[in-house]
């Protein structure tokens, strides 16, 4: 239910959430190039699935930053009770 008190300058996550995308695909990345050199396969799996994981993330996310803003009722806008019609 919308209260009224958010706040006005509310900032959208998306873009710390890409960047820490591209570092935990960075580090993914080369975990599995480590462990995939090191012999050590069922780590260098575990690595790329977390790293296409991520990546499947970065996609979500850049689609949702190319969205853009959406609508956010102003201060002029009551509070409204969610509906319960089932």
């Amino acid at each position: 239910m919308r209260t009224g008190s958010e706040p006005r300058t509310a900032r959208s996550p998306l873009r710390i959430r890409f960047w820490l995308g591209v570092w935990g695909l960075i580090w993914a990345g080369a975990g599995t190039a480590a462990f995939a050199l090191a012999g050590r396969t069922g780590w260098a799996v575990a690595c790329g699935l977390l790293a296409v994981v991520v990546l499947v993330d970065l996609v979500v996310i850049v689609r949702h930053i190319r969205q853009g803003p959406h609508f956010q009722p102003g201060r002029d806008v009551p509070p409204y009770e969610p509906d319960d019609r089932r």
